[in-house]
């Protein structure tokens, strides 16, 4: 069992260096999953098999022990070498390679419940959300909101709540499920969505927006006109960069994009049924559903709601809805 516990846990070593170092795509959730697997049946094993048995040979030594001191005592020893407590302990303690399977099973097992069904942390890697979001924010993400999903599958087992416009969500990149991402529900399925001179129009109502204080981006140390805009029943900021065109340059090609009319003053696309169309805050630096298409239902990852830390700036900590 040494050699074979050895060789597993070599290969967990082997595939997160791979893919630290980039030969290998990685899959946290599937990593977790496997590693929740697989110390647990090395926790039932020590628990049903392995225990029972250093307890059995404590319990052997123990009376192997009491026997041969009655004998000795008969002889007139008394004094007899030798800790039997000492032996004891080391027959039951657990050897190193339980220790790093069934000993962290407790552990691995409630960090894979809590990420797959309620809260999972994510990184902001972009500032295509800025104002809202900043890059370096730690974030949480409610994963049973828009209903509970099989963890590695995705797969929806519970209904939860639709996603409304203004959300801001997690969902699993379309071009590329791997990777996840982060922007605002803007249309929802049957809507009508239009980005034109840079103005917000759903189902033919122009969202209303009003000037504030500009934004000043440290990381490019511009400033940034910023709006207030209110979308469905949620009111955020949004920036507008005059130096950027109101089209849509380089659109890939996605499913339903029959549905999208690109012009050189933006986009309209109407919304297919099961499907999202999603923006950044940022709206002339977020690459979004205007170039990729529509996030698909089975896509979702969860609904984004708390900044519980950013290590640059600790007044970031805190709702942003």
């Amino acid at each position: 069992m040494q050699a074979l516990t050895s060789l597993v846990l070599a290969t967990f070593v082997a595939y997160i260096g791979a893919w630290y170092v980039g030969l290998v795509e990685g899959n946290f959730a599937l990593l977790l999953f496997l590693a929740t697997l697989v110390t647990g049946v090395y926790w039932l094993a020590e628990r049903f098999y392995f225990l029972p048995q250093r307890q059995h040979a404590a319990a052997e030594l123990e009376v192997q022990t009491l026997k041969r001191n009655e004998e000795l005592s008969k002889l007139g020893i008394s004094q007899v070498d030798g800790n039997v407590t000492e032996a004891k302990a080391k027959l039951l303690a657990q050897p190193w390679w339980l220790d790093w399977t069934a000993g962290l099973f407790p552990v691995i097992i409630a960090v894979f419940v809590l990420r797959s069904f309620l809260f999972e942390p994510f990184k902001i890697p972009s500032g295509s959300m800025i104002p809202t979001l900043l890059v370096g924010d730690l974030i949480l993400v409610n994963k049973f909101e828009y209903g509970l999903r099989l963890p590695v599958l995705n797969t929806k087992i519970t209904e939860g709540t639709a996603p409304k416009r203004g959300d801001v969500m997690v969902f699993r990149y379309p071009p590329k499920p791997s990777l996840d991402y982060i922007k605002r529900v803007v249309g929802v399925p049957g809507d009508e969505v239009a980005y034109l001179n840079k103005r917000l129009t759903i189902n033919g109502k122009v969202l209303e927006t009003n000037a504030v204080p500009e934004f000043f981006d440290e990381d490019s140390m511009r400033y940034f006109k910023q709006f207030e805009e209110n979308l469905g029943s949620v009111k955020h900021r949004v920036l507008n960069d005059d130096s950027r065109p109101a089209f849509v340059p380089g659109a890939d090609e996605f499913q339903f994009k029959q549905n999208c009319q690109y012009s050189v003053e933006g986009v309209v696309c109407k919304v297919p049924e099961g499907h999202y169309f999603m923006m950044g805050d940022n709206r002339d630096n977020s690459l979004d559903s205007r170039y990729w298409g529509f996030v698909p239902d089975k896509n979702i990852v969860g609904k984004a709601f708390f900044v519980w830390m950013n290590f640059g700036n600790l007044k970031r900590i805190g709702s942003f809805n």
